[in-house]
């Protein structure tokens, strides 16, 4: 697949992975970007004409309504949008727990939803969705946001499955620690954020379902793709 020409809309481009998917896709040639957040003025400046500045706080249904008016018009759906807390299955609040599963799993749902009807009345468009090394190993330490990414995970091989005979593809992205403020507190070696968004750019445009865009990423779907017991047992040794 190109990207040549592609709308794109890209969720939570302020900074990390999304600003930096934002610049990549610049490159790779596409026609427009909707670069969203839930405050537009923390958005960068990418100094290029084709980026529109868009309000999408996930979360809300009116600022998805909003944001899908705003954007009927995109081929790449990016959902990147995301938070992480440090947080357990006992000790922690059900405020606490829930905090994670209401962006990355709900929130990304909420936009789906919302512009998969434009896409099936079309019979294209491409859903990527920015899940996790966790979505497919839990994370002792990041339990809420494990369990928020498995859900996602979940949700993008069932749409995989269900939408594509109405010629709509969908990208699961596994991205290991990456030098992110939202990863600042994970004491691991961290990949840069441009370092993984060249390979998300790259793996949109071959088709990969699947996309590992880093080292450890790599490292972890080799475990899991072969010995997903041994992989269970290494995460919560390292917990």
């Amino acid at each position: 697949m190109s990207l040549r020409d592609k709308t794109v809309l890209v969720s939570g481009a302020n900074r990390g992975i999304g600003a930096a998917t934002v610049k990549e896709l610049l490159g790779a040639g596409v026609k427009k970007i909707y670069a969203t957040a839930r405050n537009v003025a923390s958005l960068p400046d990418f100094a290029d004409a084709r980026v529109v500045p868009l309000q999408l706080d996930v979360t809300d249904d009116a600022s998805v309504r909003q944001a899908l008016a705003a954007a009927p018009d995109v081929d790449v759906l990016l959902n990147n949008a995301g938070s992480l807390a440090f947080n357990d299955f006992i000790s922690s609040t059900h405020e606490e727990l829930n905090g994670d599963m209401e962006t990355n799993y709900y929130g990304t749902l909420r936009v789906i939803r919302a512009f998969v009807p434009g896409f099936v009345a079309r019979g294209s468009g491409t859903i990527v969705n920015v899940v996790s090394i966790v979505g497919l190993v839990s994370a002792p330490p990041l339990g809420g946001y494990s369990a928020s990414k498995a859900a996602l995970q979940s949700l993008t091989q069932t749409l995989r499955g269900t939408l594509k005979a109405s010629g709509i593809d969908v990208i699961g992205i596994y991205p290991g620690p990456v030098d992110t403020d939202l990863a600042r507190h994970i004491p691991l070696e961290k990949a840069t954020a441009e370092h993984v968004a060249v390979n998300i750019v790259r793996g949109i445009e071959n088709g990969d379902a699947y996309i590992f865009p880093d080292p450890t990423a790599l490292q972890i779907e080799h475990l899991w793709a072969n010995d997903g017991r041994s992989l269970e047992a290494a995460m919560a040794a390292a917990g």
